[in-house]
């Protein structure tokens, strides 16, 4: 049995619907209540109501169930250890028990200070015609020396960008200032509320005190007291690795590499505290392993997403969505190690055999360059990521069983 295939859906205004997710050949549904303010108590009332949604055409169709939560969002407070943290704590354990109640087991979260994933283009051209979204450092550098104008923003960059920014600012019009700046406030992914500039910087100060070693121990505070929880009830905690795997605006990025995910599962070395396996933010920086990754950790992931970036030969900071199968991901070697693992779950009997995994982040194509959609989560461009996804780990599935049967 291969990896569980589901897709990212952002509830009832979502432009791509279950019908789609299910045409494309999931039977997994990934989702959140995003209408619930982060740090308050999802109910089961609640949580019933959305699986009730996903489930509602079980009955006529192939089935479809509520497979991840993604995500539990982590409060602010918790990130910067603030006396209110423990409540909120709680609330999140309590969140935790409503889900286990309703049968959901996986529970994806991130711990990114302020802003989720960052991009500044939502819509590079790729050779087919296709759109990707694309990360460049001296765009970003321009966001944040000439319009965000942080205070000590030019420590964080060299002599040559911090040029470059600024030469690059003196000759944008007003309407790509905008936007550039509306592309990097963008927000949580399934939310339709983004950042100002008039308040930015105000949640940007708020984490002047916290540097990288307090915000680890911020994060293995939680941890330790929500793993114990989630492992009690049966649920599968996994955190998603930063996006980009690098500090941004003074912030600190601490689950970006290797080393992280390694410090991290010691700090609460118990199988509810997991991984979400992305290869796309993970695969940015070069020095991650991510068959290694695979191979070293493969009990603790319980979450799979599987896309591929390309760093561009200009400057290794930038990169751009690539297809699934191409880019500097190795996705063969990646799925073939996930394969071994799940294999040896079915033979010692220990976690989960299908591992849920979405093709994360497709890109806009054909009918979908007219629809409004969710950066990254159109439906046609994962779909093709799916097919091809789906086809390369049967394959790799078939030729490890002639392997054994060759050598019996």
């Amino acid at each position: 049995m291969g990896m569980l295939q589901t897709m990212r859906w952002f509830g009832p205004h979502d432009p791509v619907s279950l019908m789609d997710i299910r045409q494309a050949g999931c039977t997994g549904v990934v989702t959140a209540l995003h209408q619930i303010p982060v740090g308050n108590v999802w109910t089961i009332a609640e949580i019933e109501k959305r699986k009730q949604l996903i489930e509602a055409d079980n009955e006529r169709y192939v089935p479809l169930h509520w497979a991840v939560v993604e995500s539990l969002p982590v409060h602010e407070d918790i990130k910067k250890g603030r006396p209110t943290r423990d409540q909120y704590i709680e609330n999140y354990r309590q969140s935790l028990r409503n889900l286990a109640a309703c049968g959901i087991t996986t529970v994806c979260y991130n711990f990114m200070p302020v802003l989720d994933w960052s991009r500044t283009n939502l819509s590079y051209e790729m050779p087919d015609g296709s759109l990707a979204l694309r990360f460049v450092w001296e765009d970003f550098a321009v966001f944040d020396l000439c319009i965000l104008k942080r205070p000590g923003a030019e420590a964080d960059y060299e002599p040559a960008v911090i040029e470059a920014a600024r030469s690059k600012f003196s000759q944008m019009t007003p309407e790509r200032i905008t936007e550039l700046s509306n592309i990097i406030l963008l927000g949580l992914p399934g939310s339709e509320e983004a950042f100002t500039l008039s308040t930015f910087q105000g949640l940007l100060d708020e984490y002047a005190t916290i540097n990288d070693r307090t915000l680890r121990d911020n994060l293995y505070y939680f941890i330790r007291a929500v793993a114990p929880v989630a492992e009690s009830v049966g649920i599968n905690l996994c955190i998603h690795p930063d996006d980009p795997p690098r500090p941004l605006l003074g912030l600190p990025r601490i689950v970006s590499t290797e080393a992280d995910l390694a410090e991290l599962m010691a700090a609460c070395d118990i199988t509810a505290n997991g991984i979400t396996f992305c290869t796309g933010s993970l695969g940015i920086r070069s020095d991650n392993d991510l068959p290694g990754i695979v191979r070293r950790f493969g009990n603790r992931i319980h979450f799979i997403h599987l896309r591929t970036t390309k760093r561009e030969q200009s400057d290794a900071r930038n990169f751009h969505e690539a297809d699934h199968l191409a880019g500097d991901v190795d996705m063969y070697a990646v799925i073939k190690e996930i394969v071994r693992e799940q294999n040896r779950r079915a033979k010692t009997g220990v976690g989960v055999t299908s591992i849920p995994m979405r093709p994360d982040h497709g890109h806009q194509m054909l009918d979908d360059l007219h629809k409004k959609t969710y950066p990254g989560y159109s439906a046609i461009g994962r779909l093709r990521g799916l097919a091809e996804l789906r086809g390369l780990e049967l394959g790799i599935m078939r030729a490890l069983e002639d392997q054994i049967i060759s050598q019996s």
